[in-house]
């Protein structure tokens, strides 16, 4: 990890979840070779769990970007936690212009981005419909790798209806970057953005459980 650029609290929050990821949730990666470790890049998961944020990062040797529901800053403690650790608040009915330049404006100064499509957790464990909004962020980032990264069992450990932590066994799977075509990321309207939707969502749910 780059320890100069990265801010204490942020390198604080990984260290801590590299210690759970394996020694409470025993945290299984399939092909994680696969994974882009630098440069430009949108990574885009499913939603399972307040979980999934630390545990994909946990994967990354620099830190990287999340995209998070506007109202987690309602929260007093993550009010002043979520700012250290790289997240972008966005309103998922309305994205504002500003997040969505600050997500532009990294992405192509060199840095990552996780982004979930589904725009909050999930409430089932299943992996649902995108937003429209990520497809108006890909379309102007045309030529970026989108990879797509699949988890499976933060649901068990802490849904959405459930404030106590339970011990089971987090997936995580990685795979190769969506191909888009300049057509389908130049597209207009909203069901041309829904399209980008499906084909990411699609991409996710296909990728392995097991090796």
């Amino acid at each position: 990890m780059d320890l100069q650029r990265m801010n204490p609290v942020y390198f604080l929050v990984i260290t801590i979840a590299r210690a759970m990821a394996k020694a409470l949730f025993n945290v299984k990666v399939i092909n994680h070779d696969k994974l882009i470790q630098s440069g430009p890049c949108i990574y885009v998961a499913n939603h399972q769990s307040f979980l999934d944020p630390p545990m994909i990062g946990q994967l990354f040797e620099d830190d990287i970007h999340y995209f998070a529901r506007k109202t987690l800053l309602d929260n007093p403690i993550m009010s002043k936690v979520l700012p250290h650790c790289n997240v972008i608040p966005i309103d998922q009915e309305r994205p504002d212009p500003g997040s969505i330049l600050k997500v532009l404006r990294l992405v192509r100064s060199g840095r990552g981005i996780v982004i979930f499509p589904e725009g909050s957790r999930c409430e089932d464990g299943q992996i649902h419909d995108a937003m429209p909004g990520i497809g108006l962020i890909l379309g102007r980032l045309a030529g970026v790798p989108v990879q797509p990264i699949r988890i499976e069992g933060a649901y068990d450990c802490l849904p959405p209806h459930r404030s106590r932590l339970e011990l089971h066994p987090i997936t995580l799977s990685v795979g190769d970057p969506i191909p888009f075509t300049k057509e389908e990321l130049k597209a207009k309207g909203r069901e041309a953005q829904l399209a980008i939707g499906r084909k990411i969502m699609e991409a996710i749910k296909a990728l392995p459980l097991n090796p």
